[in-house]
């Protein structure tokens, strides 16, 4: 694919991506958003509303105002904040809840790490764009939470979940309690991405230690030194007690961890080992995430489970990061089969994942093109990883070809 051809096509669906979201998301009765809209298009006005989706639309919108500078994308980037500081956070105890029922009203209080780390990483963004200083207020206290109540001083890293007022929890939606996997990749890698858009807006030393010491967690405990392939759930002392292959999440970190160190090391000249280190990590990340590509159609698959079993689905999210994560190495390397794998995910993307009739993208497809899923808004069916790999991926084509 002609490469003006590919920037013309990702300019175009971002605009796509947008105006869906602008269109069918908005709550004329509750405010907000909905928290769950069909493939038809249907909201279901008394879904549970999700801090994970409302602080990812709070990032879409304000990584769009400031990106292309048109103003449309500020008022629903406004109406994001608004709710999220209406709603969302806790006035008793802080920190931010996992969810609100549609009215607004508190419905799961957790005090989940990832559930603040995405409120984190939407308020930095909105600062980058409109400079709120209510914004950043709120996001430095986010912070503060975060390291204050969930930080390890012991063994470095966050723990999963804390209740409302910050005592130890049982529950932890993403992983599972009674297997002890008190730090998981995930939670990790998305806190990781919120400190360093924190760190643009607020290049406070306390965000960048922080920073550094994710970074050395990688190395250390999460990422596998012999296969660069990462470990997913751990114990209080980083015991793996549960892993798969995620190629997804192997591919995203292949680009969100040396853009961390990029940044470190653009504010302090004596993080630039650092960053060599973790471009070269960042390439090897990537060839290992390359096993999960399927040549025959460009699509890449979901996960190797531990049983062996190759998990066939191609989810909308891992194609989005597909696209970066191998457009970045290929920007490190400048070989070519990383270039080709980049162009073929958005191909393949094109072909089985944009739904023509009702706009955005489905959930997935099976190994065979089956569509999967039934909701495109729902508590993880976010507008940021198609949206971000879109101007990820204009801003590194701008910067191949001047």
């Amino acid at each position: 694919m002609d490469l003006k051809q590919l920037r013309a096509e990702l300019r175009q669906e971002h605009k796509d991506i947008l105006a869906y979201w602008t269109r069918y998301a908005p709550d004329p009765v509750h405010g907000g958003f909905y928290g769950r809209v069909n493939y038809q298009n249907q909201p279901d006005p008394n879904a549970e509303k999700g801090i994970v989706l409302n602080a990812r639309i709070l990032w879409t919108f304000s990584a769009a105002l400031r990106e292309t500078q048109h103003e449309e994308y500020r008022s629903i980037a406004d109406q994001a904040f608004q709710y999220i500081k209406t709603y969302f956070v806790d006035p008793e105890y802080g920190g931010i809840y996992w969810s609100v029922d549609a009215t607004g009203k508190p419905k799961n209080a957790l005090k989940h790490l990832y559930g603040q780390a995405f409120t984190l990483y939407g308020l930095s963004e909105y600062v980058r764009a409109t400079k709120s200083e209510p914004a950043l207020a709120l996001a430095k206290e986010v912070f503060q939470n975060m390291v204050k109540h969930a930080y390890d001083p012991k063994k470095g890293g966050f723990v999963e979940a804390l209740a409302r007022d910050w005592s130890p929890a049982t529950d932890y939606i993403i992983s599972k309690y009674d297997n002890q996997e008190i730090k998981t990749m995930n939670t990790h890698l998305h806190i990781l991405e919120s400190f360093t858009c924190l760190y643009h807006v607020w290049p406070d030393k306390s965000v960048a230690e922080q920073m550094r010491g994710m970074l050395h967690m990688f190395q250390i405990h999460i990422i596998d030194p012999t296969t660069y392939r990462m470990n997913l759930f751990m114990d209080m002392n980083w015991k793996v007690r549960r892993t798969a292959v995620s190629y997804g999440h192997d591919i995203e970190a292949s680009w969100l961890l040396p853009e961390a160190a990029d940044l470190l090391a653009a504010k302090n000249p004596a993080d630039k080992p650092l960053q060599k280190a973790f471009q070269h990590i960042g390439v090897k990340m990537a060839r290992a995430a390359s096993t999960g590509y399927d040549p025959t159609d460009g699509g890449m698959n979901y996960e190797l489970e531990p049983d062996g079993h190759l998990n066939k689905e191609r989810s909308w999210w891992v194609l989005a990061e597909a696209m970066v994560g191998f457009m970045n190495a290929y920007q490190l390397t400048h070989e070519k089969p990383f270039l080709d794998k980049s162009i073929k995910s958005w191909e393949f993307t094109k072909k089985y994942l944009l739904d023509r009739q009702n706009g955005e993208w489905y959930m997935g497809v099976t190994g065979d093109h089956t569509i999967v899923g039934k909701d495109k808004i729902s508590m993880w069916k976010c507008p940021y990883h198609n949206s971000r790999a879109c101007l990820e991926m204009l801003e590194r084509l701008d910067h191949l070809h001047g």
